[in-house]
């Protein structure tokens, strides 16, 4: 993958950010120093099956730190690896919280997000303890939640346009546009399909996986 900045300045810029508003104990320095490789190496895995301009060029997979986007989702492979070898922790809460400053989505790392997903411009963004498959993307103001305790669960290549949500006891097929502003509440989606509207009043188009796939192979990379 190629390094926007050396891993050293990478490191740097992690440690002034997390001490501008925390105190960062030796112990917690350790473990941020432990999992950052395991963290890129993650992202290099992500990052290579987006299209987007700003992810790679010529085969070669670009991080760079500066942007959002990219560093969000770095902060979050962080924060999810430490947590998943080690429990919760005061430094994962601390990443998550710097995430969600750096880039005002919500992107917890107990939460097990795809290791492939992209997302773009997610303001106000709220991503849940669904079940997430690999080639899941979503934009600004989108919200997976839960209705009584229960969360949804997502295909593969689901697209959340903005302002979506999906709430509750759902089970969002393959191949799955959820249309800017639609709302999805406790309802199944069959897979290959685009949903408008608002629950229980959904309009789901069918048999539309030819049209999801055209969008999908503009967002993502499937060889």
């Amino acid at each position: 993958m190629e390094l926007r900045m050396e891993k050293a300045g990478i490191r740097a810029m992690l440690h002034r950010q997390l001490l501008s508003f925390f105190p960062l104990d030796e112990d917690e320095a350790v473990r941020l120093d432990s999992f950052f490789d395991e963290a890129l190496a993650r992202c290099d895995k992500c990052f290579s099956k987006v299209r987007n301009k700003y992810y790679g060029h010529g085969g070669v997979t670009r991080f760079d730190p500066l942007h959002g986007c990219q560093w969000a989702a770095f902060l979050y492979f962080l924060s999810n690896s430490i947590y998943r070898a080690d429990g919760s922790c005061s430094i994962c809460d601390k990443l998550y919280a710097i995430g969600k400053a750096m880039s005002a989505a919500d992107l917890f790392y107990q939460v097990d997000l795809p290791e492939v997903f992209m997302f773009d411009h997610p303001l106000g963004s709220v991503m849940g303890r669904a079940s997430y498959s690999d080639y899941f993307s979503f934009g600004q103001g989108c919200t997976v939640g839960n209705n009584k305790g229960i969360y949804p669960s997502f295909g593969e290549s689901v697209f959340m346009l903005s302002d979506s949500k999906v709430i509750g006891d759902c089970r969002i097929g393959n191949d799955v546009i959820v249309t800017a502003g639609a709302y999805v509440k406790d309802a199944d989606i069959p897979s290959g399909s685009i949903v408008f509207g608002q629950s229980p009043n959904l309009v789901v188009k069918a048999g539309k996986r030819d049209y999801v796939r055209e969008h999908a192979e503009k967002v993502f990379r499937y060889e």
